[in-house]
C-alpha cells in the first residue's frame, strides 16, 4: 500500500480527500494553503469554531499540569469545575452529572440510569432517530439501515414511535402532532405497557433523520404523558446542545425539562467528552459501581476544554449569534427555494438547518441533494447530507459565523442549485 490513506479501514466514508494542515474559525486550510469553508462543524462539534484561542489555551495549560486522573481513584478538579459549569447552564431541576467520552456512551448511560431508576425495561425511540453506533445505541437508531446493517441481533425491548415530521406527512404541525400522539398512545396500548416502559428518548431536532424540529406542542404533550405514567423523558441533545439551535438546549424552545439530558459534540469543541445530567433524586437510584468507564471524567484536558467551551459560548454570546445568523440563513435559503422548486422544504432552529430536495411528485430527490453538495464542494464549501433517503442538505456552521460569511455561503449554494 503506497498511499497512507490505504492504511485506514475502509469502513470510514470520506466526503472529501482534503487533509487539513490547520484550521481557524469557520475555515480549514490544506498544506498548499487552499481554504475550505466548513459548514459541517465536524458534524456539529466545533460550535466555538476551529481552534478558538480560549479553547487552545485551556488545553495547553491543562496538559502541562494534569492530563488524566481516573475518577474512581482521584477526582480531577476540572471534572468538578465542569459539573459546576453544566449546573449553571442546564435546567434547575438537573443538578448531577456523569461524564463519558462520546454521544453513544452517554446515550447508553441514560438508558442504564432509566432502567435502574424505574426498574422497567422497555425504551421507546422515534422513527428517524440516531443515537449512536454501539450495540444498544444502534438498536435505538432508525434513521438509516446502514447504521445497523448486518449487526443483528441487537438488544431488545426497543419500540419505535413516529416522529412528528410534518413535511413528510404533508400536514401542518397541529395535525402531525395529533396523529403522532395517537400512534404513541396506541403503542402504549399494544406493544409496551406504560408500567413496563422505562423511558421515551427523543432528539428535539432529528439529526441524521433529516434536521426536523419537533413541534413545541408535541414535546409538551410528551412531557405530560411521561409524567402521567412515571416514564422518564430523555432528551438526546448530542447534536442540538450548546447553542446550536439558538437556545442553549433545543428543549428550551418548548419550555420542556427532560428527566435526563444527553450531551456531547459541541460540549468539548473537538475534545472527546460527553455527559448526562439528571436530578439528584433520580441519580440516587444508580447503584454505585453499576456503571463507569476508564476515561469518563478522568480526562482532565477534555474537561478543561469543555469548561472553556461553555465560558466562550456564554461570554461571546454565541447562542444569540446562532439565533440571529440562523434567521439570516433561513431567509436566504427560502429566497433560493422560491426560485428552485427542487427545494421542497427549508426548516430548522438557529444554525441547525435542513434543506430537503424533492421531485415534482414530492418524492425524495437524493440525486439533486448529492449534485448540489458536490457543486458546493467544487467551490470549497463543505456541507453534509442527511435524512433517511439522503435528500436533505444540512447546514451546521460554527456558531462564530458572521453575517458576511453566511451570505458568501448562500451565494455559493445558489450557484450550485442553479447549475442544475
Amino acid at each position: 500500500m503506497g498511499n497512507a490513506i490505504d492504511l485506514l479501514a475502509p469502513v470510514w466514508t470520506h466526503m472529501t480527500q482534503v487533509q487539513p494542515a490547520r484550521a481557524e474559525g469557520i475555515y480549514l486550510y490544506d498544506a498548499a494553503g487552499a481554504r475550505y469553508t466548513d459548514f459541517t462543524s465536524g458534524i456539529g462539534v466545533t460550535n466555538t469554531g476551529h481552534c478558538h484561542p480560549r479553547i487552545v489555551k485551556a488545553i495547553q495549560d491543562q496538559a502541562a499540569n494534569l492530563i488524566f486522573g481516573q475518577m474512581n481513584i482521584v477526582i480531577p478538579p476540572t471534572a468538578l469545575a465542569l459539573a459546576e459549569r453544566l449546573n449553571e447552564v442546564t435546567p434547575a431541576a438537573i443538578d448531577q452529572f456523569f461524564f463519558s467520552n462520546s454521544g453513544a456512551e452517554a446515550v447508553e448511560a441514560s438508558v442504564k440510569l432509566a432502567r435502574m431508576a424505574t426498574q422497567r425495561k422497555n425504551v421507546i425511540v422515534m422513527q428517524g432517530s440516531f443515537h449512536g453506533r454501539t450495540h444498544q445505541a444502534m438498536a435505538m437508531t432508525t434513521s438509516k439501515y446502514i447504521y445497523r446493517y448486518n449487526y443483528q441481533p441487537l438488544p431488545g425491548a426497543i419500540f419505535v414511535a413516529p416522529f412528528p415530521y410534518s413535511y413528510y406527512y404533508g400536514w401542518n404541525d397541529e395535525e402531525t402532532t395529533a396523529f403522532c400522539l395517537r400512534q404513541l398512545d396506541q403503542l402504549l396500548h399494544s406493544q409496551s405497557a406504560p408500567d413496563e416502559t422505562a423511558a421515551i428518548i427523543i432528539e428535539p431536532v432529528l439529526g441524521e433523520g433529516g434536521y426536523v424540529p419537533a413541534p413545541a406542542g408535541y414535546l409538551q404533550a410528551l412531557r405530560a404523558l411521561c409524567d402521567e405514567h412515571g416514564i422518564l423523558l430523555i432528551a438526546d441533545e448530542v447534536q442540538t446542545g450548546f447553542g446550536r439551535t439558538g437556545k442553549f438546549f433545543a428543549m428550551d424552545h418548548a419550555g420542556v425539562v427532560p428527566d435526563i439530558l444527553v450531551m456531547a459534540k459541541g460540549l468539548g469543541s473537538g475534545m472527546p467528552i460527553s455527559a448526562i445530567g439528571a436530578r439528584a433524586e433520580l441519580m440516587a437510584h444508580w447503584k454505585a459501581g453499576t456503571h463507569g468507564g476508564t476515561y469518563g471524567g478522568g480526562n482532565a484536558v477534555a474537561a478543561a476544554a469543555a469548561c472553556a467551551t461553555i465560558d466562550t459560548i456564554r461570554d461571546e454570546k454565541l447562542v444569540e449569534n446562532a439565533a440571529m445568523q440562523g434567521e439570516r440563513l433561513m431567509a436566504g435559503l427560502r429566497e433560493i427555494q422560491a426560485e428552485h422548486p427542487v427545494i421542497g422544504d427549508v426548516r430548522g432552529l438557529g444554525l441547525m438547518v435542513g434543506v430537503e430536495f424533492t421531485g415534482p411528485d414530492g418524492a425524495p430527490d437524493a440525486a439533486s441533494a448529492s449534485r448540489v453538495q458536490k457543486a458546493c464542494l467544487q467551490r470549497n464549501l463543505l456541507l453534509l447530507t442527511c435524512g433517511t433517503y439522503g435528500n436533505v442538505i444540512r447546514w451546521i456552521p460554527p456558531l462564530v459565523v458572521s453575517a458576511e460569511q453566511i451570505d458568501a455561503a448562500l451565494e455559493i449554494f445558489n450557484e450550485a442549485v442553479a447549475a442544475g
